[in-house]
């Protein structure tokens, strides 16, 4: 069992992957000042020596290491997405950290931590990072990710989505960025979806490769065995000429036609405000019903 987060505590800002630049975090200082929090930084958080990642392989991963590893350290918020995490995931050593176990924060590129946490049998939190703080509706995101670190049940919900797969499923939830889900396949963090609620959302891809992707988790079968489905945000998604011509809910639907767990669409997760969120590798239930709000509600 994982701690809450509570005022006084300090947590650590790392950049495991894409490089921060020091008015990337302000804001979010702003907001963990507001709740009482001490902010640590990683050593290497605002390094330019290495181009597009925020300092060589083994400076992030010792940055990481070491907020894992710190037993004075109540949360590690990865400060952004990008790119980089899946280069040093896999020579993390979890030995101290589950010894003093605490949550570990971050969404898109993070997805490879959070599948990483979750074959370490450990919960994390998929949710807002700072280099979203400074963006519109951001104050919503942050509150969520607040209730999350100290221990406040949140229930999601998304509006009725005419494409929705009606049903109810008590499982736990894991998933994340669709891209970073399936290059986990065939590698140490390849998650086992049986019975599992998966949360899918994506940024900046084409229609046809979100396609792709759906194909390779059938071919891969971890279509099949799921509980339930959960589409976040499909962020800036781009056609091609001659066009695709499908929607998101059309490629996900032909996808997942033979199964019959529930499907919710339009969860207010991922690349926009408010990113909501949640327990990845949690209990939690999903009710998809018939004209009424689909909802993902922590199970105690």
């Amino acid at each position: 069992m994982i701690a809450p987060v509570k005022s006084g505590d300090s947590i650590t800002i790392v950049a495991p992957g894409r490089r921060v630049r020091n008015y990337d975090v302000d804001v979010a200082l702003q907001y963990f000042a507001r709740w009482g929090l001490k902010v640590k930084l990683g050593t290497n958080l605002f390094s330019d020596r290495h181009n597009y990642l925020s300092g060589t392989d083994d400076e992030r991963l010792a940055d990481m290491q070491q907020a894992l590893d710190d037993p004075t350290c109540a949360a590690v918020v990865c400060a952004r997405g990008g790119y980089g995490t899946t280069r040093v995931v896999d020579r993390l050593d979890f030995t101290k950290f589950k010894a003093n176990p605490k949550w570990v924060v971050g969404f898109s590129d993070i997805t490879a931590l959070h599948l990483r946490l979750l074959k370490e049998g450990m919960p994390s939190i998929h949710g807002t990072m700072p280099i979203m703080a400074a963006k519109p509706e951001a104050p919503a995101s942050f509150q969520s990710l607040h209730h999350a670190l100290m221990g406040v049940p949140e229930e999601l919900s998304a509006p009725y989505h005419p494409q929705n797969c009606e049903g109810s499923i008590e499982g736990t939830t894991i998933g994340g960025n669709l891209s970073l889900i399936v290059d986990a396949l065939g590698t140490a963090t390849e998650p086992d979806t049986a019975g599992k609620i998966l949360v899918i959302e994506e940024i900046d891809e084409y229609y046809y490769k979100l396609d792709r992707m759906m194909v390779q988790l059938k071919r891969a079968g971890k279509l099949e065995p799921l509980g339930g489905l959960v589409v976040g945000y499909m962020t800036d998604i781009k056609d091609t000429e001659p066009r695709f011509n499908e929607t998101v809910e059309d490629i996900v639907r032909y996808h997942v036609r033979d199964y019959t767990f529930p499907v919710g669409f339009g969860f207010c997760i991922g690349h926009q405000n408010p990113n909501y969120a949640f327990v990845h590798n949690a209990r939690m239930l999903l009710r998809v019903t018939a004209g009424q709000p689909s909802t993902l509600t922590p199970v105690s």
